[in-house]
């Protein structure tokens, strides 16, 4: 069983910054792809940033240059460094992984709040 933990969120101004990172534990060998996604409230789940086991990602425009994802920890954990943080950016963010299997695998979600 695989699970992804998440850590980090919680509250910034507009123009600050926040930091996720997501854990992948369990029995896998490695995984294709691991990433965040977002929901806010009353919108669907929506790609915010993947990155591919060797290297490539991919960003939703509304994220490009305020946001980087990143692999590290022997690849099993993915992070979300997010700066210039608007309102917009405010929803549960979620980890998800895919292994070469093309299983997928969700975290349980951290809120990210973005207000004065």
């Amino acid at each position: 069983q695989v699970q992804l933990v998440e850590s980090g969120g919680g509250s910034a101004e507009p123009g600050g910054s926040l930091t996720l990172s997501c854990t992948a534990s369990g029995s896998f060998s490695s995984m294709h792809v691991m990433g965040w996604y977002r929901q806010a409230p009353g919108e669907q789940r929506e790609l915010v940033a993947v990155v591919f086991a060797r290297g490539p990602t991919k960003y939703a425009d509304s994220v490009v240059g305020r946001f980087t994802v990143s692999r590290g920890g022997a690849e099993n954990t993915v992070y979300l460094q997010m700066n210039s943080l608007k309102p917009d950016d405010t929803a549960v963010y979620y980890c998800g992984a895919t292994d070469f299997a093309r299983r997928e695998y969700w975290g349980q979600g951290t809120q990210v709040t973005v207000s004065q």
